[in-house]
């Protein structure tokens, strides 16, 4: 009997609960909204610091939040953005891990009526109303940086000509395809630079280890004088590499590098970074203020970059300024 009254009391309390995640909405029950965010992955300290970010901002605004990882899989995020639009959340919100292939679950989306914001990454689509907009970093700006810092450095060294190897993130992610372009729009024109090289490391510390190994293997360590890397995890692998071969990183190889981890910036004060482009991953925020317009019946549409930097060696870095995240 008393196994019953239990089951029946928990049976009870699941309706309770269920009950109480959708209430009706009201200017006074903020929680009713919620928020259903599809994350690509967790693959660097940076990923982890935007989930943090998304999740700090959505209980501060008092929304609910439901968050599916991806685990770099671009299948789960598509099926994750189903399940939200099952669950009739109030917005989605989501990470492409590539541009193309949204359409089709962006078109389920639309007809069901929640509108969509796209957090960091961008998709290739024709039909613009597929999302309502944009938050994230301009990332041909910060590609932009990266090249006119080494146009600063070649000056500083006096050199008539650089060997440059690159290390892209992610093949068809929006960060990878501006960071490309921004960099390359700046320096193409210079005869001093040669892009020996172009491999993808994937946005992962493994894999830059595993690309700073086959260009050494490939170039060996007098035929490249400066890597650009497309993020922080990545050049850390390739510091590690670096590091073993008795190669003095910032010294014997120039390292540019996106994202501005602890690490990272650690790195740059300790001499062995020379150039690091910032790219925040605080942005959950700046979209929960969307959240909030959307369902308050404001417009919104475009695209929102947050305010970013860089920090290089030609800066004071004893400045309390210089800091990762």
């Amino acid at each position: 009997m008393k196994r019953i009254i239990c089951v029946a009391a928990s049976m009870l309390l699941c309706m309770m609960l269920a009950s109480c995640s959708r209430q009706p909405e009201t200017e006074n029950n903020p929680g009713s909204v919620v928020v259903g965010f599809s994350q690509l992955g967790a693959e660097s300290s940076w990923r982890i610091a935007n989930t943090a970010s998304m999740e700090d901002a959505a209980k501060d605004a008092g929304f609910g939040l439901m968050m599916e990882n991806a685990n770099q899989k671009q299948e789960k995020q598509i099926d994750a953005i189903r399940s939200f639009i099952a669950y009739q959340v109030d917005v989605i919100v989501f990470s492409p891990i590539v541009e193309n292939g949204w359409d089709n679950v962006l078109h389920e989306a639309k007809k069901a009526g929640i509108p969509v914001i796209l957090m960091d990454r961008m998709i290739e689509t024709e039909e613009k109303d597929l999302y309502t907009a944009y938050v994230g970093a301009d990332f041909y700006a910060e590609g932009r940086r990266a090249g006119e810092f080494l146009l600063q450095k070649a000056d500083a060294m006096k050199a008539e000509h650089l060997n440059i190897a690159e290390i892209s993130g992610t093949i068809d992610s929006t960060p990878m395809r501006e960071r490309q372009r921004g960099f390359m729009d700046v320096i193409g024109g210079d005869p001093r630079f040669t892009v020996i090289d172009s491999i993808s490391g994937d946005f992962l510390r493994s894999k830059g280890e595993e690309c700073a190994r086959q260009l050494l293997d490939q170039y060996g360590a007098g035929g490249i004088d400066v890597i650009y890397s497309h993020n922080d995890s990545m050049t850390l692998g390739v510091l590690d590499v670096l590091e073993k071969q008795d190669i003095k990183p910032g010294k014997d190889i120039v390292l540019i590098t996106v994202d501005g981890e602890k690490e990272a910036v650690d790195a740059l004060k300790a001499g062995k970074v020379n150039c690091v482009v910032q790219c925040t991953p605080n942005l959950g925020k700046a979209v929960m203020e969307l959240v909030k317009k959307l369902k308050s019946g404001e417009h919104v549409a475009g695209t929102y970059h947050p305010e970013e930097g860089m920090f290089t060696e030609f800066d004071d870095l004893s400045n309390p300024a210089v800091e990762g995240f």
